[in-house]
C-alpha cells in the first residue's frame, strides 16, 4: 500500500554536513526511517538517537500497537508522512489527534504494512515485540527497503523466507539486537569464511544464581527485575528464561550462516562484552560497550558509517572485573530448544517462538509457575512434526498451530 503523502519530501535524501572531528567535515545524506513499534523501548531509544543526529536522520513513519497517545506525541515531534496503529479501538482518537498536521493516519495489519513500506523512507527499524514484527520486516524487505531488525522473532520463525527475499531485493538486514551488533562488527575484522565460532554472551537474567527450588517459586514480579537491561516485560521474562537467548541463537544461524553446533552460548553478568567471534587462526574479537541500546541502534541506521553518539562511553578504569561462566542448561533448560531450533530449521523456529510467547503470557497472567514456560514449550516442540516454509501464510500456519497447541496444554485449574 502507497501513502498518499509518500511523495511530498520527494524520493531523493537531501545532503547535509556532518562534522565527524575538528577538522573533518563529510558529506552525509539525510536518511528517513521507517520505524515499526516506536513506543515501545527500542523505538524510544531509537527516536533519541534520531534528535542526536538530525541533520543525519529523520521519520518518514511510525507505527505503535495499542498506544495511541504516545504516537501521536511522536508524530507531533518528528512529523513523518505517515502514522499506523494496529489496535484500530483507538484509531479515531488518533485521527483526531493529528486532524490539524497533514500526517495520514492508517490502523490494522494494512496500516503497519504500508508504514514499514513507505516509499520515503531509506530504511525501515522494525522494533515491534514478538510474532507480530514479521509481516512488518515482510513487508519492509519485499518493498526493497534496507532492514535494521531488532524484532528478532522475523528471523526465528521465518529465517530462511527473510534471508532469500533480502537477497532477492539486494538489500541487506542490520542487526539491532546488541548481541548480534556486536557480531556483525567483531565479522568486520576478518574476510568472509574465517569465522569459525561464534561466542553470544548472556547477562544470566534475575535468576542467575536462584536454585532449581527457588526458581518454582518465582513470581512475574522477580522476573521482572532484570540485573542490567531496561526491556519490555516479555523480552525481559525471556532473558529470565534463557530463552532470550535461544532466540538469538536462531538468529544468528540465519544472520550469519553459521551453523548451530558452531553458536555457543557464555554468561557474562556484567553485560560490557556484547558478543565475540572466534576466527580460524584461533584469535577471538570481542565488541565492548556500555549496556545501552542506543549503540546498535545508531550502527544499524548510520552503517556503513560510525558517528558520534550520545551514549555513555565505557570507563575501564571503573570496570572492576569482567567474569565468564557457563549456562547452566539443567536450571534454564530453555536455552538448549534454541540449539534444536537452530538445527532442525523450517517450522521449529516458527512454533518455538509461539509457544514461548503463550507461555509468558500464560506466567505474566499468573496462570502457570516460572518452570512451566520452558516445559510448556518443549511439549509442543515434540509434538511438532517440522517443514520447510514457502511463503509467509505457512509460517501463519505453524505459529496457529503452535499456540493451539500450547493453549490446550495449560494446566487446568490456574
Amino acid at each position: 500500500m502507497r501513502s498518499r503523502h509518500s511523495l511530498r519530501h520527494g524520493t531523493t535524501p537531501t545532503a547535509r554536513t556532518y562534522t565527524t572531528g575538528a577538522t573533518d567535515r563529510k558529506e552525509l545524506p539525510l536518511k528517513r526511517i521507517a520505524l515499526l513499534g516506536s513506543t515501545g523501548s527500542i523505538g524510544t531509544n531509537a527516536l533519541d538517537v534520531v534528535e542526536h543526529l538530525g541533520d543525519r536522520l529523520g521519520v518518514a513513519s511510525l507505527s505503535a500497537g495499542a498506544n495511541w497517545r504516545l504516537l501521536a506525541e511522536q508524530a507531533r515531534k518528528h512529523r513523518p508522512d505517515l502514522v499506523a496503529l494496529a489496535d484500530t479501538k483507538g484509531l479515531d482518537s488518533l485521527r483526531a489527534a493529528l486532524l490539524d498536521t497533514g500526517i495520514e493516519v492508517l490502523g490494522g495489519d494494512d496500516g503497519i504494512a504500508a508504514a514499514a513500506s513507505i516509499e520515503t523512507a531509506d530504511i525501515a527499524l522494525v522494533a515491534i515485540v514478538g510474532a507480530a514484527g514479521f509481516p512488518a520486516s515482510f513487508a519492509a524487505l519485499n518493498a526493497g527497503k534496507p532492514l535494521a531488525l531488532a524484532n528478532k522473532e522475523s528471523l526465528v520463525m521465518a529465517g530462511e523466507i527473510l534471508m532469500r527475499l533480502a537477497a532477492e531485493k539486494g538489500v541487506p538486514i542490520l542487526p539491532v539486537d546488541s548481541e548480534h551488533s556486536a557480531i556483525h562488527q567483531c565479522l568486520r575484522s576478518g574476510q568472509p569464511g574465517e569465522a569459525k565460532r561464534i561466542i553470544l554472551t548472556a547477562s544470566g537474567g534475575p535468576f542467575r544464581t536462584f536454585s532449581r527450588r527457588h526458581l518454582a517459586e518465582a513470581t512475574p514480579e522477580m522476573a521482572l527485575r532484570h540485573p542490567t537491561w531496561n526491556m519490555g516485560a516479555k523480552v525481559t521474562i525471556d532473558s529470565a528464561t534463557l530463552t532470550n537467548k535461544a532466540l538469538e541463537i536462531i538468529e544468528a544461524r540465519w544472520l550469519f550462516g553459521m551453523p548451530a553446533n558452531s553458536i555457543d552460548v557464555v554468561v557474562h553478568p556484567q553485560s560490557v562484552i556484547h558478543s565475540m567471534v572466534e576466527f580460524s587462526d584461533g584469535s577471538t574479537v570481542a565488541q565492548l560497550g556500555m549496556p545501552d541500546m542506543r549503540m546498535p541502534i545508531q550502527y544499524a541506521l548510520t552503517y556503513p558509517d560510525r558517528l558520534p553518539s550520545n551514549a555513555p562511553r565505557l570507563d575501564f578504569a571503573a570496570t572492576k572485573e569482567l567474569t565468564f561462566e557457563p549456562p547452566d542448561t539443567k536450571r534454564f533448560p530453555g536455552l538448549l530448544l534454541g540449539w534444536q531450533a537452530a538445527a532442525e530449521g523450517g517450522t521449529a523456529g516458527a512454533v518455538l517462538n509461539a509457544a514461548n510467547e503463550v507461555a509468558v503470557n500464560l506466567f505474566l497472567n499468573r496462570r502457570i509457575g516460572f518452570a512451566d514456560i520452558t516445559r510448556m514449550a518443549v511439549r509442543v516442540m515434540d509434538s511438532h512434526h517440522v517443514t520447510h516454509p514457502v511463503s509467509p501464510e505457512d509460517i501463519f500456519e505453524a505459529d496457529r498451530w503452535a499456540r493451539e497447541k500450547a493453549e490446550a496444554s495449560t494446566p487446568t485449574g490456574v
